[in-house]
């Protein structure tokens, strides 16, 4: 249902929730932002985690107040790109919050000044 080409790269189902149901919720700016990573690196982007309903998010041990429920993260995995080298890129896109974590990078587009973490 959700196979929508969003841009050259992404396809909406890749944001939808992975919590049994098919629904999304995407920030363009996000998309926007992750076409440009794409492009930068190279190699496909593959999104781990997109849009979570509140139930979801619950589930997998979310913030309360996470991006991914308002559609304005992602959790990526870039193949052959250690996961700190992909948050220095995205740092460099104008990402907002990026947090690094042993296989995947949480990057997204919250209001306000650069958030950064190691998970």
């Amino acid at each position: 249902m959700n196979k929508v080409q969003l841009t050259k790269n992404f396809q909406l189902r890749e944001f939808q929730c992975r919590g049994g149901t098919q629904l999304v919720k995407l920030d363009s700016c996000l998309l926007e932002k992750l076409q440009q990573l794409r492009d930068k690196v190279g190699v496909p982007v593959h999104i781990t985690s997109g849009y979570r309903t509140l139930e979801h998010n619950r589930r997998v041990g979310g913030s309360p107040n996470s991006q991914h429920m308002l559609g304005g993260a992602a959790d990526i995995q870039v193949p052959s790109y250690p996961p700190e080298t992909i948050a220095t890129i995205a740092e460099e896109l104008g990402f907002t919050g990026i947090g690094t974590y042993p296989t995947f990078t949480h990057v997204d587009v919250r209001t306000g000044n650069l958030v950064k973490w190691r998970g």
